[in-house]
């Protein structure tokens, strides 16, 4: 199995009318502490990383796909009903809302089991039916294992979001997909309480 790095906190997916997309990662426990990222990809398909430290570039650069990476300050907060977040060019707040249906029935599920990997991977194919382009298993940069475990779904009913200073329009599905690793967010904006896990060699900076 290699090395193991676990991932606890939040993931919110988020499109816009012009095409922009964006993945905020909130993690209140990681390998490197409490931190906030931001993925973006831009309507040409342009994928960008937004890190806080060198460090956490180094590793999700390692484990993911992007065109850019760059070490910037990320300020992001969930909370009152709100998520904002300013990084780099990227300025984003959404209107978070009701548990979704999907959301209700992971919370019906042991978190422990939830979480687990062998769970993950039985359940993989399943999560792709109900919501296309998701895996919860699957193979991340350098050959390693990722694995999602969501364990709560809350819609995102509005959003403002500028990159470079431009409105990049109302909220909109995430499509198409991100392309990042070989799973996307919901199609639907939402914010997923998660857990991620990365199984395999070491992970150095490419």
């Amino acid at each position: 199995m290699g090395m193991r790095w676990i991932f606890d906190g939040h993931i919110a997916g988020i499109g816009t009318a012009s095409g922009l997309r964006a993945v905020v990662g909130l993690w209140q426990e990681s390998p490197f502490g409490p931190f906030a990222d931001v993925m973006v990809e831009l309507p040409s398909g342009r994928r960008i990383l937004l890190a806080p430290t060198a460090e956490v570039e180094g590793f999700i650069a390692a484990v993911y796909n992007f065109d850019e990476t760059h070490v910037v300050a990320v300020a992001a907060r969930d909370a009152g009903g709100a998520l904002t977040v300013e990084a780099g060019n990227l300025r984003l707040r959404a209107a978070l809302g009701a548990r979704t249906a999907l959301g209700a029935a992971a919370r019906l599920i042991p978190r422990p089991l939830a979480v687990h990997p062998t769970w993950l991977r039985a359940v993989s194919p399943v999560a792709g039916l109900l919501s296309p382009g998701i895996r919860t298993a699957g193979t991340a940069g350098g050959g390693r294992r990722e694995y999602y475990g969501v364990t709560d779904l809350h819609r995102i009913d509005a959003a403002t979001v500028s990159w470079d200073g431009v409105d990049a329009g109302p909220l909109a599905a995430v499509r198409p997909a991100v392309g990042f690793g070989f799973s996307s967010v919901p199609p639907q904006p939402g914010i997923v309480r998660v857990r991620t896990t990365v199984e395999g060699d070491p992970v150095t900076p490419r």
